[in-house]
């Protein structure tokens, strides 16, 4: 097919989608239109030398062991959202309430973000991620309508306020930035959140070669890597928990399974590191919805110079489209049972559910994999169990089963469901 003036293959073939996402100089990261540019930028659109560079210094911050100190921000944020919950209930005398906790997942993961992004600055980061949220929404008024090639900023009353917003985020980060830097040269002790880690780790890279400040991140490129860590950690895992609640509402023997395993582990007490890994049924039904609910249902590359994959000749500039939501629901790849869902096809894990094709990428696949997914999963296991250990749930009525994607694949009109204090 065509999109405008560039030509789009469409590839379902697992093993040409291994070339693809394995082959990254050839196949690389389609760039963004300026609008998308606001919200999608850092590491997500980098390629080449600047994307390797990103990448080395980006990854510290998600090594399992700093997942693992970063366990009570998620409790603290999760449980919080759950105390709010518990609290519309109780108000309640029939002992239930209806309520959508699209919201309720949406500020819950932006807190997240905001206490492992930005610790000892938490208030700040909490500026700063009301910004992004309006700026989200403004943006995506205008995804909404048709995109021509070669847009501009227009002097439009929302296209300056999205201006504006970009300056306010801008100064906030820049002034939490040079705090640290100055806390670091006063050798005070590091707050041990991402900004914290992802600024020694650009330290270091510039150390090691030789105090060349081209070999690390520019002030600016933090600034970008701060704004994705938010797009990308707000809106990916409250889709991926939307997504869940629906499916265990109306898959109650799961629910039911996923309820007495928790508890099996945890008892009523606060899920710790070791307990959510040991968390398999749990594990399986994320894996499940993901499966059926990518955050991003269709991935798209361009070629870079002219190549062959598999029996197709490909010319410079050729848009290659992987349709992820397709491709996982593929009954040639996955069965006659491909579109229900049924986790147990994990439980010997992703490897043998799949038999090593790429057929399952929801975090994509290859050198350019998610590198926050472990801290994706680890969050929706520490919300999932705190929801399980205190309510059981089934779909409201009002509920409306209509999925869509604009930047992350979310439920148009909300997760509307009955919650019972357990």
């Amino acid at each position: 097919m065509w999109f405008g003036p560039s030509p789009v293959v469409t590839i379902t073939n697992p093993e040409d989608i291994k070339e693809v996402f394995s082959n990254i100089s050839v196949f690389e990261k389609v760039a963004s239109n300026p609008l998308a540019k606001l919200l999608i930028t850092g590491l997500i659109g980098y390629n080449g030398e600047k994307w390797l560079k990103h990448r080395r210094i980006i990854n510290p911050a998600f090594h399992l062991e700093k997942l693992k100190l970063m366990l009570p921000a998620f409790y603290e944020s999760c449980n919080e959202m759950v105390k709010k919950c518990v609290r519309l209930v109780n108000e309640n005398e029939s002992g239930c309430c209806e309520m959508d906790m699209s919201p309720f997942f949406q500020t819950m993961t932006s807190d997240v973000i905001s206490r492992t992004a930005f610790g000892s600055s938490y208030e700040e980061g909490q500026q700063i991620f009301q910004l992004q949220s309006e700026q989200v929404l403004l943006t995506l008024k205008v995804l909404r309508s048709v995109y021509i090639p070669g847009w501009r900023f227009v002097p439009t009353k929302l296209n300056r306020r999205l201006k504006e917003i970009e300056k306010e985020i801008q100064v906030l980060v820049r002034g939490i930035i040079h705090k640290r830097e100055k806390a670091s040269k006063a050798r005070e002790a590091p707050s041990g959140d991402l900004l914290d880690i992802l600024l020694e780790s650009n330290r270091r890279e510039i150390k090691d070669s030789g105090d060349n400040k081209d070999m690390g991140m520019s002030i600016e490129d933090v600034i970008k890597e701060c704004k994705l860590f938010y797009v990308a950690g707000q809106e990916t895992i409250s889709g991926l928990l939307n997504w869940t609640i629906v499916l265990l509402c109306k898959h109650p023997n799961w629910q039911s399974r996923a309820r007495e395993e928790v508890f099996q582990v945890f008892g009523n007490q606060t899920p710790d590191y070791d307990g959510l890994n040991r968390l398999k049924l749990v594990s399986m039904i994320l894996y499940e919805v993901l499966r059926l609910y990518p955050s991003t249902p269709v991935l798209t590359r361009v070629v870079a110079k002219d190549t062959k994959l598999g029996n197709l000749r490909l010319p410079v500039g050729t848009r290659v489209g992987i349709p992820v939501i397709m491709i996982q629901q593929d009954s040639q790849l996955w069965g006659e049972d491909a579109k229900e869902f049924k986790p147990q096809r994990f439980s010997e894990g992703i490897s043998k559910a799949t038999k090593n094709q790429g057929s399952y990428v929801p975090f994509a696949w290859g050198p350019r994999i998610c590198p926050g997914q472990n801290f994706a999963l680890l969050e929706a296991k520490m919300a999932l169990s705190l929801i399980l250990q205190n309510f059981s749930f089934e779909l409201s009525p009002s509920y409306a089963h209509a999925p869509f994607s604009v930047l992350t694949l979310r439920p148009q009109h909300g997760t509307h469901v009955i919650l019972r204090k357990l």
